[in-house]
């Protein structure tokens, strides 16, 4: 009934829809993205695209409830995938006790980087200075080295906790 006055663009109709549905369809987004903005970007997508469209959802399918939701879902993920990754080796912290505000001491440091940066091992040596030098993320670096993003990820984290154990010892 309310779909049928909605096909016949009764705001009424999508008022009562938007009463009925929005909870489901915004509780759908936030799970998948846990983010209450984007949740209420993809809330107001769905429900304009049920506005603008009322014709694409089929009764003899299901119910409107779970249409909704999977539209919801589907619009989630697609933000999702749209997101910029976010790097992890950010939040490694490399500690160096000399004072760097010398010119003495900033040598010292980057002698110690480049002795300890040697050590690594080749492919976790790569991966690292291909994020750091070249500024690829670690979906460019796993595509230009025809690695899996979970290798080069491992590759980086461990190349950065080295480091920062190497920094720290001598």
């Amino acid at each position: 009934m309310l779909v049928e006055r909605l096909r016949a663009s009764d705001e009424g109709a999508m008022a009562q829809l938007y009463d009925r549905y929005s909870g489901i369809v915004y509780s759908v987004a936030l799970r998948v993205l846990n983010d209450t903005g984007a949740a209420e970007d993809v809330l107001q997508e769905v429900f304009l695209q049920l506005w603008r469209n009322p014709g694409v959802f089929d009764s003899s399918r299901g119910s409107l409830g779970a249409w909704l939701s999977v539209i919801a879902r589907n619009r989630a993920i697609d933000a999702l995938r749209k997101r910029k990754p976010v790097t992890d080796f950010e939040n490694v912290i490399l500690s160096v006790e000399c004072n760097l505000e010398s010119e003495a001491g900033r040598k010292v440091s980057i002698e110690k980087a480049r002795a300890a940066l040697t050590k690594v091992p080749a492919d976790q040596r790569k991966a690292l200075e291909l994020a750091f030098f070249q500024g690829l993320t670690h979906t460019e670096i796993a595509a230009k080295t025809g690695e899996p993003l979970g290798t080069i990820k491992t590759r980086i984290r461990a190349a950065l906790t080295a480091l920062r154990k190497a920094m720290i010892e001598k």
